[in-house]
């Protein structure tokens, strides 16, 4: 409550100023009359006027409605009704002041003026409101991404402790490697070269077997991803995605040689690495 209080009051103040100073430098009323000195005191009076009609519509409106009248849930009743009193009541008060107190006499002209600046107040908080709003909202989402981001870095991490197992077609051979270690999977004749990190070193295996059944077998690990029609790459090893006109080709990390990458596959390889931060 208080803290609702406070944000209100200094943007309530803010107002007020902003009032003082547009009708003093655009002096929409005649005020010749008073000398320089008087002038800036009858000016003011503007803001003052403004300031208290502020926090009068927000107590009542707040002590009639029991709630936030700047929440976006809000009966749609309460916020015109709301901006509807405030022109009212200023409108009123600032036509007396000129009348009483500046001796101008209200004309339908001057009226219109006084109406006009009186709808200032109401359009400043409302797109305050929407402001804060939306600020609001962008931190809740921000939240919620860096707990989505969470859970999706450790999702990451679990696949990349698993091991998976590489077997020939006639099962006389079987490599067991963890995903994290796989760099990249290039067909070679009749069989598959599979070329794996171990420590600081590349290594690599030969395994009769199809590249075709090979990409189903990892086809439910995500950070595999196909690059070219004779292999198939772990995304976590990219270092870069090159090109020299119509040639594209990948960069594995610490791996000498280049991967090529065919334009077929292009699009959906970008859209991979960029997920992950590879490029």
């Amino acid at each position: 409550m208080a803290k609702v209080l406070s944000e209100r009051l200094r943007l309530f103040l803010s107002i007020g100023f902003g009032i003082f100073l547009f009708i003093l430098f655009f002096q929409p009323f005649p005020v010749d009359r008073f000398d320089f000195n008087n002038n800036l005191l009858f000016v003011a009076g503007f803001g003052v006027i403004t300031l208290l009609q502020l926090i009068l519509v927000f107590l009542v409106f707040r002590w009639l409605t029991g709630e936030n009248i700047s929440n976006s849930s809000e009966p749609i009743r309460y916020f015109y009704l709301h901006e509807l009193t405030f022109i009212a009541l200023s409108s009123v008060a600032f036509a007396f002041y000129l009348r009483y107190v500046g001796s101008i006499r209200i004309s339908f002209y001057i009226m219109f003026k006084i109406i006009f600046i009186c709808f200032i107040p109401p359009v400043i908080i409302r797109l305050y409101d929407m402001y804060s709003n939306l600020r609001e909202q962008i931190g809740l989402l921000a939240s919620e991404r860096k707990i989505i981001e969470g859970k999706i870095g450790k999702f990451e991490e679990d696949i990349l402790n698993r091991t998976v197992q590489f077997i020939s077609e006639n099962n006389t051979e079987i490599l067991t490697l963890l995903i994290s270690e796989i760099a990249f999977i290039k067909s070679a004749d009749n069989y598959v070269e599979i070329v794996y990190k171990q420590g600081d070193t590349y290594k690599k295996s030969l395994i009769r077997n199809t590249l075709k059944n090979i990409e189903l077998q990892l086809s439910e690990y995500p950070n595999f991803v196909r690059c070219h029609r004779m292999c198939v790459l772990n995304k976590y090893f990219v270092e870069k995605l090159s090109r020299s006109y119509n040639n594209h080709w990948v960069t594995i990390k610490g791996y000498t040689g280049k991967i090529p990458v065919s334009r077929q596959y292009l699009l959906k390889l970008r859209e991979a690495i960029q997920l992950s931060g590879g490029e």
